[in-house]
């Protein structure tokens, strides 16, 4: 399968091209991976009770673990030895339905401090945007990558960004059999007054199926990653 054209559009509006992650299997047309988030509320209907709003939009996230990243002046961990310490910070989303496609955008930044002083430097650091369908399968990712400036002498510098995903309606859209399903009012004496529609396989699957998660995160090492989990 072709490598799939999404592109990262950073805030200094140079275009990167995102490359293929190994292993991962990519979407059809159903996604165009960069990023995205959204969610839905809940509201009191008529009756006094809560109705769940759902929305078709990705529901935009950082993984535990991977929304910070600690580089070191050695070839071991040592908190004594930092060199550059990151973080992933104000991410937020907007979410546009355009015909039948889902047009989200994600903005968020990305703030490192610099164990010492020095002169100006460069920094590049590779994140990752990931789309998860169902809770847990990762349909596609892409790794870019961030540049952070520390102007001669400071300490602090960040850097901003920003992306763009579209998903297909319909691969974030319920069937309308399930739809009705859910939303049917019950009466009291009902035989299924009391059951929670998602109890039912054939529903919680097809929720499941249409749910997507936007994911952003620092592209970690695996030393990088026992470092965050140990600290």
């Amino acid at each position: 399968m072709g490598d799939d054209p999404a592109v990262l559009r950073l805030q200094n509006k140079v275009r990167v091209p995102v490359k293929a992650f190994p292993g991962l299997a990519l979407l059809p047309p159903a996604l165009a991976l960069a990023l995205a988030g959204c969610a839905g509320r809940g509201e009191l209907d008529g009756t006094g009770g809560v109705s769940a709003v759902r929305s078709a939009c990705p529901v935009v996230g950082v993984p535990a673990g991977t929304g910070d990243v600690t580089l070191f002046t050695g070839a071991t961990p040592d908190a004594a030895a930092i060199d550059v310490a990151a973080v992933l910070t104000e991410v937020r989303s907007t979410c546009t339905e355009v015909g039948d496609q889902i047009a989200t955008a994600v903005t968020f930044r990305i703030d490192a401090r610099r164990g010492a002083a020095g002169p100006a430097r460069d920094l590049t650091l590779p994140y990752f945007l990931a789309i998860v369908r169902g809770g847990g399968n990762v349909a596609a990712k892409r790794v870019g990558q961030a540049v952070v400036h520390f102007d001669a002498g400071q300490l602090r510098a960040s850097t901003p960004g920003q992306a763009t995903a579209t998903v297909a309606r319909s691969a974030a859209t319920l069937p309308a059999e399930i739809r009705n399903r859910i939303t049917r009012r019950r009466k009291a004496g009902d035989e299924d007054a009391a059951t929670d529609p998602l109890t039912q396989p054939e529903i919680r699957q097809a929720v499941q199926r249409a749910s997507f998660e936007a994911l952003v995160g620092f592209q970690l090492t695996d030393t990088q990653l026992r470092y965050n989990a140990q600290r």
